[in-house]
């Protein structure tokens, strides 16, 4: 069943088309990858996904719900949720309370005013921090977590929201190797509660976790569907040894 539908989205800036009719579908359960040269438009697309982007023609799709000029807040309580590639954690807070923050934004604001949620929050904030490796660092400083530990702390806040739909951009940017074979690691479970879209510029990292790839050159897609026929066909091939 169709969780998140694309269809004929367009992006224009002045006299540049981003985007021209690029059409995606996510199932749910699912992990999809968003995949394509520099400048192909990936971006432009997740932020239209997601709200901060107005598309200039086309839909947006959520659960059968079209959601094409609804705001990103519309969006969360829709089901969807986002972390871009540059951490939006409070590096002077701990972990726990990143955590704890996350999930208090559920919350009306007397129960806030009231500091009734803490107590009631803890087994949920010590769950998504032990799942995420981050356990043993829940009274350190976020802002003195390696920047791989700082990225799974945002993925288990934007988890927190229990969302439908993932979106990640570029979650594995500047990591080590290890830290990367970690994250496929750490993400692999959630597939279970949530699908993901994930754009990734680690080609090896992403055909490993998702199970389908849309690939866009010069803002159109080039080809979707199943990993495994997207990387072997040559239209793909064509356009990465194009920007090669």
């Amino acid at each position: 069943m169709s969780l998140l539908e694309v269809r004929g989205l367009t992006k224009i800036y002045g006299s540049l088309t981003a985007l021209k009719d690029a059409r995606m579908t996510v199932t749910g359960n699912e992990f999809h990858g968003l995949i394509g040269p520099n400048g192909s438009g990936k971006s432009t697309l997740l932020k239209c996904i997601a709200g901060a982007e107005l598309p200039s023609g086309g839909t947006v799709h959520l659960s059968g719900r079209d959601i094409t000029r609804a705001t990103p807040p519309e969006r969360s309580r829709a089901g969807m949720s986002l972390k871009f590639q540059i951490t939006a954690i409070l590096p002077q807070l701990s972990v726990y309370d990143n955590l704890l923050l996350a999930l208090q934004a559920h919350d009306p604001m007397l129960a806030l005013i009231a500091s009734r949620t803490r107590g009631r929050l803890h087994d949920e904030v010590m769950e998504l921090l032990t799942r995420f490796g981050l356990a043993d660092r829940r009274d350190q400083l976020a802002g003195f977590l390696s920047h791989g530990q700082q990225q799974w702390l945002e993925i288990a806040m934007a988890l927190s929201r229990k969302p439908k739909l993932l979106l990640l951009d570029e979650p594995t940017a500047g990591m080590s190797p290890q830290e990367r074979r970690a994250t496929g690691d750490l993400l692999g479970p959630i597939k279970a509660r949530c699908s993901l879209l994930i754009v990734e510029h680690d080609l090896d990292f992403i055909k490993d976790i998702c199970d389908s790839l849309t690939v866009l050159d010069q803002g159109e897609v080039v080809a979707s569907g199943r990993t495994d026929d997207v990387q072997n066909d040559p239209r793909v091939k064509e356009a990465y040894l194009a920007h090669g």
